[in-house]
């Protein structure tokens, strides 16, 4: 979906890169509002379904972390033939992750907008095979598993169900094995925001945040209050991330 204002002169253009599995639901109304709120202020924003998620083509069960960077690398292209400049990528959670990955790939200097960034492949997705572990629990004893014992059925080429999400090990080996840390290629701003009940940055976000400024990347980081809407019961928006987005984004160059 492309959210552009024609009435207002081009700010910059952002692609969007949603959430992991259920998450990308959760947070589909906040984005979209968001993203509505960036368009006034005259940026496009250019949000896609990778694939196998949400109206994309394919299932879930064939997605795979390649596919999924190559489907960024595509939005990228197609949103820089109709805009000035390059686009900056904007991810959310896990697609903040894959963000920070295709932009290393894309060997050319661009801004990123990460919300509430996901670190840690590895750590993500151990909470994500949790929810087996714990529906396992439930059930009949022979059926119990732990994170480990899932993970040794992916490296072995078996593919698990969890939480309605067919879980492959193309997309869930690499995802694992990838992380936020210095790049290869050129980054110029990353706005880093996070959202919850303390005034500051998350301790591994702290942690990886010095390593990322010790190399020369220029990192800027915003905290809100707000609650987690990416797994929160009830769909919340969040206003006070997205004032927070729009004066990130003022210090991002003008396209030119």
């Amino acid at each position: 979906m492309l959210h552009r204002q024609q009435q207002r002169a081009e700010r910059g253009a952002l692609l969007y890169i949603h959430p992991f599995a259920e998450e990308m639901n959760k947070s589909r109304r906040a984005v979209a509002v968001a993203a509505r709120e960036l368009a006034s202020a005259g940026w496009t924003v250019l949000q896609i379904d990778l694939f196998g998620c949400g109206d994309s083509t394919g299932g879930f069960e064939d997605a795979t972390w390649e596919l999924w960077l190559s489907d960024v690398a595509a939005g990228c292209k197609w949103l820089s033939d109709r805009v000035h400049g390059t686009p900056g990528l904007w991810g959310l959670r896990a697609g903040a992750l894959l963000a920070w990955q295709a932009a290393a790939r894309l060997y050319r200097p661009m801004n990123l907008l990460l919300w509430q960034p996901v670190i840690s492949g590895r750590t993500h997705l151990s909470q994500f095979l949790r929810l087996k572990v714990v529906r396992s629990m439930s059930g009949d004893s022979a059926e119990r598993s732990s994170t480990q014992a899932l993970r040794d059925r992916l490296n072995g080429g078996a593919q698990i169900e969890i939480a309605g999400y067919m879980l492959s090990p193309s997309l869930a080996i690499p995802m694992e094995q990838a992380e936020i840390r210095v790049a290869n290629g050129p980054m110029e701003t990353v706005s880093w925001l996070e959202t919850g009940s303390s005034a500051e940055l998350a301790p591994a976000s702290r942690e990886c945040i010095a390593r990322l400024t010790g190399a020369g990347v220029c990192v800027r980081t915003s905290v809100v209050s707000g609650l987690p809407f990416w797994q929160t019961t009830e769909i919340e928006e969040s206003p006070a991330l997205i004032a927070a987005t729009l004066s990130a984004l003022d210090t991002w160059p003008r396209a030119s």
